[in-house]
């Protein structure tokens, strides 16, 4: 369930600050970068921030 939400915020993120380079400033494509780094990061070294995020502070469960 916990993959399920990283993603579905990962994703949210990438599609919200895009449209807000699009409309507001184009700097917003750095948290579009920033997002992309984490996920290549979590990839490699198998330690998610926002997984840590989702069980400490939220409570999710796998």
């Amino acid at each position: 369930m916990r993959e399920r939400i990283i993603r579905a915020i990962a994703g949210t993120l990438v599609l919200i600050s895009i449209l807000l380079a699009v409309y507001v400033n184009i700097y917003w494509l750095l948290l579009t970068a920033f997002v992309g780094l984490n996920l290549l990061q979590s990839s490699i070294t198998k330690w998610c921030l926002m997984d840590d995020i989702l069980r400490k502070v939220f409570k999710v469960d796998s």
